[in-house]
């Protein structure tokens, strides 16, 4: 059911006043809002309450810009004589004449750049169209090259960052597989490696027990077989003592 229509007069209740300004209120700065960027329209809404604040649109400083040129507008006006709405129609008529002449050199120009509706060109127009090509044309290669110079510096920026990535990538590859090496050797070869030579000192300085124990059962033996050969030497010499 559609709402009543409402009689349009000085609200007496206070409150209802009240709350009937702030929706209007609302609904027209939001109607003006809609204009402004629908339409693409210089709209400017200035509202005083009965309690003497201020609402407007726009919030900046352009209300001061439209009223202005609103005032101008009016000064304008007072300032031309009335002119009879037989010669403004004219006048409106000639100059839509204007803007479809200038739309159909454009669109003209346009189509001799293409290479197309050349038969209506002179010898003089021909060069000037040429003239106007190369320089385009010219323009268009100086900017083309600045692009592939600006894109060759970026891509060559990009090798170094991706050559020192790599380096980078080697070396840890190379301390990794070392690291690797190292820890599956067994004791002592590291220092072996390390200092050429360092295996056999090492091996001197620290036998292994194979080693001691075939030194020990050596010097044992050793010791037995210069006693024997000591007491031999001996009774040999008793025996010659008792010859003689």
């Amino acid at each position: 059911m559609g709402r009543g229509k409402i009689e349009i007069k000085r609200i007496e209740n206070n409150t209802n006043r009240q709350v009937t300004f702030c929706k209007r209120r609302n609904g027209l700065l939001k109607k003006a809002y809609e204009l402004s960027v629908l339409c693409d329209a210089e709209v400017a809404v200035i509202v005083f309450s009965n309690r003497g604040r201020l609402y407007q649109f726009p919030l900046d400083s352009s209300v001061k810009e439209t009223i202005e040129r609103y005032k101008n507008k009016m000064r304008e006006d007072q300032a031309t004589p009335n002119i009879p709405y037989e010669i403004r129609a004219e006048q409106y008529q000639q100059e839509c004449k204007k803007l479809r002449q200038q739309i159909q050199m454009l669109q003209d120009a346009n189509r001799h750049l293409l290479g197309e509706g050349l038969g209506s060109l002179n010898v003089k127009e021909m060069k000037q169209l040429e003239s106007r090509l190369e320089r385009g044309i010219s323009k268009i290669r100086n900017r083309k090259h600045e692009m592939i110079l600006a894109e060759t510096d970026g891509v060559e920026k990009r090798g170094v960052l991706l050559e020192q990535e790599n380096a980078y990538m080697r070396a840890k590859i190379k301390e990794n597989e070392k690291l690797q090496e190292l820890s599956m050797m067994p004791p002592g070869a590291e220092l072996s490696m390390m200092m050429p030579g360092a295996g056999s000192e090492l091996n001197m300085m620290m036998p292994n027990s194979q080693e001691f124990a075939f030194q020990a059962y050596y010097s044992r033996h050793l010791l037995q077989f210069n006693v024997m050969e000591g007491v031999s030497s001996d009774a040999d010499y008793v025996v010659h003592d008792k010859d003689l």
